[in-house]
């Protein structure tokens, strides 16, 4: 097979309408174009949101705001909310499963806000600040350092 010799399927590709050839056939005279104005003629055309030189909503309209990407994938978890957990093994599915962290969340990170009144154990994708690492070693608890 040479790239000289591909054709492309039978009734795949659509002939182009031949304008200009005489009244009788449908596109004669001013092809389909209409009559005068911008649009009628060879390069007549206007950007994407051009409003006749008003000053376009795009511009008109003030920016706002900032999303970051990398904030839908990380969650913060202050280290009081841990009491709210029963369990002493703590993963982030667990996390999500009771809506402590959104439900796209890959990453969480615990801080230190708060007391924690029970021994834990964070489990792998869970880190931890100094200070909150220091209050959970305290009560007995542990971090998986893999996360």
């Amino acid at each position: 097979m040479k790239l000289n010799s591909l054709s492309s399927a039978p009734g795949s590709r659509k002939k182009g309408k031949r304008v200009g050839r005489g009244i009788s056939a449908g596109q004669g005279k001013t092809c389909g174009r209409g009559v005068k104005g911008q649009t009628s003629r060879s390069g007549g055309y206007h950007k994407v949101g051009f409003e006749g030189g008003q000053m376009p909503i795009q511009r008109r309209l003030p920016k706002v705001g900032f999303t970051s990407r990398v904030s839908s994938d990380n969650a913060e978890l202050r280290l009081s909310e841990l009491n709210l957990l029963s369990e002493e093994i703590i993963d982030i599915n667990l996390l999500i499963k009771k809506h402590l962290v959104p439900q796209s969340t890959t990453k969480v990170k615990v801080f230190l806000s708060g007391e924690l009144t029970k021994k834990v154990q964070l489990g792998s994708g869970i880190k931890v600040t100094k200070g909150a690492r220091v209050k959970i070693e305290e009560l007995g608890g542990s971090i998986t350092d893999n996360g």
